[in-house]
């Protein structure tokens, strides 16, 4: 079967164009005008099509390339049609610019591009199966909005496919272009307000009344730079967002004396070292919170989704946050009040080192109780950590410090740590918060405290 190189076509006399997307991987079959990749100037975004219809053997460009007229871009085996012959070349392959507005699909489930990632496909299927009236959740697109949006024709098609205006659509790509996940997620948001609005008063929909933030061009004040957000942060951002809107926070503030508690600690160094194990205060902390948990109960519920009951839950997994390069993370530590110390700092170890590694599975962030948010090794006095919904409390923790304490006869050095704990004022009280804490800063003072 016959081979062809597919190259860059005439672009308008540009030079050095970057390539920003590759569409293609060797082993795809391509049919013509099926978009290869995308090229940005400084002026407009286009893609370049294929001339012909073949599966690809060689992929020659890469994201962040830069290429001009006749560079090669890929090696194609050729599709025979029935006499046996090559399908011909189409000479008028052009690339299509940014500015061009690609037609409606004839179908809405047309399928978005190429190069999207295989979860990002299969939430995009569950996103078309959705009703008219929840795809469509901006209602009339804005043309104007629509074409002056900084996005690729292919994404173009698709989110008018969905019935999305992208220009209510925030972008995460270089300098703020729109992707197909940017697309996804907005119809996700928006499917997920719908919801909320429709499971009653009790349950208030994200962002409701609150008018948006104004978009603003910060170039006019001086030079800029846009960096777009880790996976993480896209994915957590919109899940605080919706805790903070629907959960009333109160903090409540505290503090432990763990002067013996540290004391103790650092004596069980090379025991802990003979086992392979690193004891950190927070490993106490995790145990500490299991006992409160246990002597709290209602700290270890969540709400129904009508607001009508309370779910108890009669097991302890507390969820610790981890910092990654990607961001924070939240994994789950399970059992937690059926394992000792050593037991927990192992754990703890073991799911620090999988955050850090990018190898956390989607079980290993599933099913927590209640959250700590530890950040005394970085700093601060107290902070307000938000609730983790659907949980129902938060603990977080400040860098302890020694400091005079009076005992009744005469100030003592003593190492205090700042607990901060937010609740939901919906099912924890005041009083409550304040016995809660009460009761943690006694176990951190005094470990025997634990036995009883």
């Amino acid at each position: 079967m016959a081979e062809q190189q597919i190259k860059v076509p005439d672009i308008g006399g540009f030079d050095a164009v970057e390539v920003i997307e590759v569409l293609i991987s060797p082993g795809d079959r391509i049919e013509p005008e099926q978009s290869l990749i995308t090229l940005e100037s400084d002026k407009a975004s286009m893609e370049v099509p294929s001339e012909v219809a073949g599966e690809v053997q060689q992929v020659h460009v890469s994201v962040g390339d830069t290429v001009s007229e006749g560079a090669p871009i890929a090696t194609v085996t050729l599709v025979t049609e029935g006499n046996g012959q090559p399908q011909p070349e189409k000479a008028d392959a052009e690339p299509r610019a940014e500015e061009s507005e690609p037609p409606l699909p004839s179908s809405a489930s047309e399928p978005p591009e190429q190069g999207m990632a295989r979860d990002a496909v299969d939430d995009a299927a569950a996103v078309s199966a959705a009703p008219p009236a929840a795809s469509a959740a901006d209602g009339a697109i804005d043309r104007d909005g629509h074409r002056a949006a900084h996005a690729s024709p292919s994404v173009r098609r698709y989110a008018r496919s969905l019935g999305v205006d992208l220009s209510r659509v925030q972008g995460s790509g270089r300098k703020g272009r729109i992707r197909s996940e940017d697309v996804e997620a907005h119809v996700k948001q928006a499917m997920q307000g719908q919801a909320a609005a429709g499971a009653g008063p009790a349950v208030a929909e994200s962002g409701a009344g609150i008018p948006p933030i104004p978009e603003q061009d910060f170039s006019r004040f001086g030079e800029v730079e846009r960096v777009p957000l880790t996976r993480i942060q896209r994915l957590s951002g919109p899940h605080l967002h919706r805790s903070w809107l629907n959960v009333p926070h109160v903090t409540q503030f505290d503090e432990a004396d763990i002067t013996e508690l540290e004391a103790f600690r650092q004596s069980l160094k090379k025991e802990a070292e003979a086992r392979g194990v690193k004891v950190t205060p927070l490993a106490f902390l995790v145990r500490a919170a299991a006992s409160a948990l246990a002597t709290f109960p209602r700290f270890n519920a969540s709400l129904s989704a009508d607001g009508q009951e309370l779910i108890i839950k009669h097991y302890c997994h507390i969820g610790v946050a981890v910092d990654t390069p990607e961001g924070l993370v939240v994994p789950v530590l399970r059992d937690a009040d059926r394992k000792g110390v050593m037991e927990i700092a192992e754990a703890l170890g073991t799911l620090s080192a999988k955050a850090r590694e990018g190898k956390l599975a989607p079980a290993d962030m599933q099913g927590g109780c209640f959250s700590i948010s530890s950040l005394g090794g970085i700093g601060g006095t107290a902070f307000t950590p938000i609730v983790n919904a659907p949980e129902v409390a938060i603990l977080g923790v400040s860098k302890s410090q020694t400091r005079p304490v009076w005992d009744g006869e005469s100030f003592q050095p003593r190492l205090m740590l700042p607990l901060s704990l937010s609740y939901d004022h919906r099912v924890i009280d005041g009083a409550m918060a304040a016995r809660f804490t009460a009761y943690l800063s006694q176990v951190l003072g005094d470990l025997r405290r634990l036995v009883l």
